[in-house]
């Protein structure tokens, strides 16, 4: 059972503390539920390894896992696409920073 993965951990990482700095949770989140589904995946992988009764069970759960994360991958490929992210750096958009800025200064 290979995972495909369009983004490193670390880049996961990335996203979730550039979304955090600047407000704009919903990339973040989308990170972060990535993590979370490569954690159940290894977790299932374990479970079969061990051979813990029954496999099924976690045959199951880690397939279920593994296509929702290949769907939340595309999503998430798309939001920075859309968002306009730097895919170097894993940078938000000047854009997304100066709208940040200005909703702060208008809450002063």
């Amino acid at each position: 059972m290979d995972l495909q993965q369009r983004f490193s951990d670390e880049q996961l990482h990335q996203i979730v503390e550039e979304a955090s700095i600047y407000m704009c949770a919903c990339p973040g989140q989308v990170a972060n539920e990535l993590r979370q589904l490569r954690y159940l995946i290894r977790y299932q992988r374990d479970c079969i390894t061990e051979g813990k009764s029954p496999s099924l069970v976690h045959q199951t759960i880690a397939a279920a896992s593994q296509e929702a994360h290949a769907v939340m991958e595309g999503c998430l490929d798309r939001v920075l696409e859309i968002e306009g992210w730097d895919r170097t750096t894993l940078k938000m958009p000047a854009g997304l920073r100066k709208l940040r800025d200005e909703i702060l200064a208008s809450d002063l």
